[in-house]
């Protein structure tokens, strides 16, 4: 029988939706992650009207008929193909080198609690692998919420993978759109959660009031000052206090959330607010979940923001707070090199959740296979 290739691709557009994660990652034979590669990535760029539609949904709007839903599932599909053939072309790399696909897809809402939970990504995984002659696998969160779990994060699996260490406490922080952290004592069980927004609000706000989808070098956040009556007011959110297993999404934190928190703050200060809520909550999660961190790993847009990691390091003084980089895995990519590997998992057999990080009842082979 053929070795089956080593190569695998991983696709993600996160919760910001600032463009599709494309990381083509190459393994090792076995279960095992050690010398792994990254062979290629990119970011590729969402047609506007598309993506503006995507985040007005994801904010909590509604699909204005079951027909647009299904439109969008398709063309968030044919936006992942793009992504994933300009990946292997500028790689050089054949579709049949590759043995799958794995593909987070675009999340319109995120509810894990309540009578029928779920959790909806969209990006049809069969025109993904109709487009592109390689299996695909999606619908990666949704077997982890049928099973009792959040559904998120599932990352942690990755992170503990690659980034444990027998000699130290550590902690890997994604920055994305939503804040999550992947817990990694030296001895003893991984635990992760989301801690809040990030970049969401950040961009969002800044959007409004700049025209830029980013602040970027945190240059506008740098311009105003923290209002402390607002990030007090911010701070008062009951989910904050929420016990882990927790996730959250851009259906709870959104611009609205935001204005209804306001008593006419100036932009600039609040765009100042919302980056130290950010650290705040980040700051707060560490000491109440793992004290003895000594280790802070960012991966994600917001290592990019030199303003956000000085609060960071300010709010958290005992623990190095560095970029995964100095680990060898690129900031911006981990998550999308992370859904490779839950593809590589899922045709492996071998569960890619973690029932202590997201609730579930135990151990599941995450996602659904649309073969080549």
């Amino acid at each position: 029988m053929a070795r089956m290739s080593r190569l695998f691709l991983g696709l993600i557009s996160g919760t910001s939706a600032d463009g599709i994660d494309a990381a083509l990652v190459e393994f090792p034979d076995g279960p095992d992650t050690a010398g792994l590669r990254l062979v290629a990535a990119l970011t590729h760029p969402w047609d506007e009207a598309l993506r503006a539609r995507l985040v007005a949904i994801g904010q909590g709007g509604e699909p204005q008929s079951l027909d647009e839903l299904g439109r969008l599932d398709v063309q968030v599909g044919e936006a992942f193909v793009a992504a994933a053939l300009a990946l292997l072309g500028g790689a050089g790399i054949r579709p049949g080198q590759v043995a799958a696909i794995g593909s987070h897809g675009q999340t319109l809402r995120h509810r894990p609690h309540g009578a029928a939970p779920f959790t909806l990504q969209i990006g049809d995984g069969s025109v993904i692998a109709e487009r592109t002659g390689i299996a695909t696998v999606c619908d990666f969160r949704r077997r982890d919420v049928a099973a009792g779990g959040q559904g998120a994060p599932l990352v942690p699996a990755f992170h503990a993978a690659l980034l444990h260490s027998p000699a130290e406490d550590r902690a890997v922080l994604n920055l994305g759109g939503i804040g999550n952290y992947t817990l990694l004592p030296r001895a003893g069980e991984v635990r992760g959660f989301d801690t809040g927004p990030a970049n969401a609000l950040l961009d969002a706000w800044c959007l409004r009031h700049t025209g830029a989808a980013f602040d970027a070098g945190g240059a506008f956040a740098a311009s105003g000052s923290v209002d402390q009556a607002l990030l007090a007011r911010l701070l008062d959110e009951p989910w904050f206090a929420l016990p882990p297993p927790k996730s959250t999404g851009r259906e709870q934190f959104h611009l609205e959330w935001v204005e209804a928190r306001l008593r006419g703050e100036a932009a600039a200060d609040v765009q100042a607010t919302l980056l130290e809520l950010t650290a705040a909550t980040v700051a707060d999660a560490l000491q109440a979940h793992q004290p003895g961190t000594a280790r802070v790993l960012v991966c994600g847009g917001g290592v990019r923001n030199p303003v956000l990691m000085a609060r960071l390091g300010a709010r958290l003084p005992q623990v190095a707070v560095e970029s995964t980089a100095a680990y060898g895995l690129d900031p911006d990519f981990v998550e999308a090199m992370a859904f490779a590997w839950l593809a590589r998992e899922t045709l492996a057999g071998r569960p890619g959740n973690l029932a202590a990080v997201t609730g579930a009842r135990g151990p599941r082979v995450l996602g659904v296979v649309h073969p080549a």
